[in-house]
């Protein structure tokens, strides 16, 4: 999700008379449906900024095909727009948008005393006498640096490592090919992006929850923590996690919910860890998971940071955009967009190329833009 940088040159000596010949540029004019999908006082901006913001998502063509967004301002619903053949009820994918509620998940386990951050991963096949797996901690896998081989996105794509776990030959036990990769670099040492990590971490929550267990009772496990200390309490009744034949949660992508319900989780994490008046994980573990890893200032422990990266492109738009800006990122343009300082969540949902999603990202600057 590498966003290609376009630079646009204008003739600036030709401004003053380009001025004088020509009217200024007319916005275009909203339909009644783009109007009507924002509240009247939306807060920090008008209904109409705010509308015309959100129009280029639904009807530019660089933006592909947006299905749904949702705008969640100082704790109040003030946008929510669908494309044809989508409505509130519908549950859309959250591709890797996923690993921010695994990475929730984790630490939740981490403050019942199950898990240890900075302990070596209890999983077995890592604790052989001379494995150098046994090194690797908790916090390392969080943060995408388990120095385990891995390739993500690659070409072509059926030698991905993901497409290979989720699709082909790890399919039925997703975590038993995740944790079967050798080491590549040292523990800790390189950042590697990896969605077979986020179905590590998942393996050892059905670990804790059900030692054990048979694959159904490893999911109905996992799935009664989920809605009893997450989903419930923040409002996401209707999420749906897929598993894995061997009842591993696909952790790394595959939890459906709706447009409303993945703003309520933005808002539990912009209120850090809160919903309902309840502290649903300590406020200390979304800080962990906001702070930038020690090898990608772009990336915390499971989510996207809006800063600059310190390899490859940006993620998001770190050169306009609020520092503390925060995002759950999925494949395809899935957005949730979160900023403390600016009491905002954002949601876009939809399907847009990959090599388009820096027009995307654009775009949700945009709204970000409007609220101060």
């Amino acid at each position: 999700m590498i966003p290609d940088r376009l630079a646009f040159i204008a003739p600036l000596a030709l401004v003053p008379a380009l001025i004088g010949c020509h009217p200024a540029p007319v916005a275009t004019p909203l339909s009644a449906a783009a109007l009507s999908a924002v509240v009247a006082d939306p807060g920090d901006t008008t209904r109409a900024d705010l509308a015309q913001a959100i129009d280029p998502l639904f009807t530019a063509p660089d933006a592909g095909e947006t299905r749904a967004v949702v705008v969640w301002h100082d704790g109040k619903l003030v946008a929510e727009r669908y494309a044809p053949g989508y409505d509130r009820n519908t549950r859309f994918i959250s591709w890797s948008m996923a690993k921010s509620v695994t990475g929730v998940l984790i630490g939740m386990l981490v403050s019942d005393g199950r898990l240890r951050l900075d302990d070596s991963v209890p999983i077995p096949l890592w604790q052989r006498p001379g494995d150098p797996r046994g090194e690797i901690t908790l916090r390392q896998l969080l943060q995408m640096r388990s120095g385990l081989h891995h390739v993500e996105g690659g070409d072509p794509p059926y030698q991905s490592d993901e497409v290979r776990m989720l699709f082909l030959d790890g399919r039925d036990d997703m975590a038993r090919y995740a944790e079967a990769q050798p080491l590549e670099y040292d523990a800790g040492s390189k950042w590697v992006y990896s969605t077979n990590t986020a179905v590590i971490l998942a393996d050892l929550a059905a670990r804790v929850l059900a030692p054990g267990g048979t694959p159904d009772m490893r999911r109905r496990a996992v799935l009664e923590y989920l809605h009893t200390r997450l989903f419930d309490p923040v409002g996401m009744r209707s999420a749906t996690p897929e598993f894995d034949a061997a009842g591993t949660m696909v952790g790394g992508s595959a939890i459906h919910a709706t447009a409303r319900e993945w703003a309520l989780f933005g808002e539990f994490l912009r209120h850090r860890g809160e919903a309902g008046g309840v502290q649903l994980v300590p406020r200390q573990w979304i800080e962990f998971m906001t702070t930038p890893s020690p090898r990608e200032a772009q990336y915390g422990a499971q989510i996207w940071l809006n800063r600059r990266p310190t390899t490859g492109g940006a993620s998001l738009f770190p050169e306009r955009g609020p520092a503390d800006l925060f995002a759950c990122e999925g494949h395809l343009g899935q957005y949730v967009l979160v900023s403390p300082s600016r009491k905002l969540v954002v949601v876009r949902l939809g399907m847009t190329p990959e090599d388009h999603l820096d027009k995307v990202t654009a775009k949700l600057g945009d709204i970000v833009g409007l609220f101060g």
